[in-house]
């Protein structure tokens, strides 16, 4: 299979308002995320649906840019080498940036309770990963906060990269009867 490159931040964020999707290019690309990694069974075609969101009719056309998110972040996921990435704004505003961890975090949250259920099957560190992830979406910045310390927010961002690839992994475990597979 052909690596497909992560679609640009901002040509998603143009889609996701095209759609009129009710949310943000990050919180889409976590709600995606967590969708994989939760374990169920995610249709390529339909994953926008299966969010709950409605993309109208050529949203999910092979080639589209929303299609193109799908196979890149199936195949960062699956990544031996763990190239797995954010889809997050540039880095030039870090206020911005760091309110789409935030806002990633919270889609991911959102679409791996979609496919893992209430009460997923996860081991103590993966179950400990999730609760931070719900940790740091629970977070609100201060507005007055103008200089946002890069290198803790890229810190950060290391940490929520690393806690899905570690629920992808736990949640798609595969020969133990708990993995689903993905199409």
């Amino acid at each position: 299979m052909q690596t497909v490159a992560l679609p640009d931040h901002d040509q998603i964020q143009n889609d996701v308002d095209a759609m009129g999707l009710g949310v943000d290019a990050a919180e889409l690309h976590g709600s995606l995320c967590g969708l994989l990694c939760g374990g169920g069974v995610v249709q390529r075609r339909d994953w926008l649906r299966q969010l709950a969101l409605d993309p109208g009719q050529a949203a999910l056309l092979p080639e589209s840019a929303m299609d193109r998110l799908y196979l890149c972040s199936e195949q960062q996921l699956n990544d031996p080498d763990y190239g797995f990435e954010l889809l997050l704004p540039p880095q030039k505003d870090m206020a911005a940036r760091a309110e789409a961890v935030l806002a990633w975090c919270r889609g991911f949250l959102g679409g791996f309770g979609l496919s893992a259920g209430g009460e997923p099957d996860l081991s103590d560190e993966a179950s400990e990963a999730l609760n931070d992830l719900a940790g740091i979406a629970a977070t609100e910045l201060d507005e007055d906060e103008d200089d946002v310390d890069e290198e803790s927010l890229t810190e950060i961002e290391e940490f929520v990269r690393v806690a899905a690839l570690l629920l992808y992994s736990d949640s798609n475990r595969a020969g133990d009867g708990t993995g689903h597979s993905l199409h």
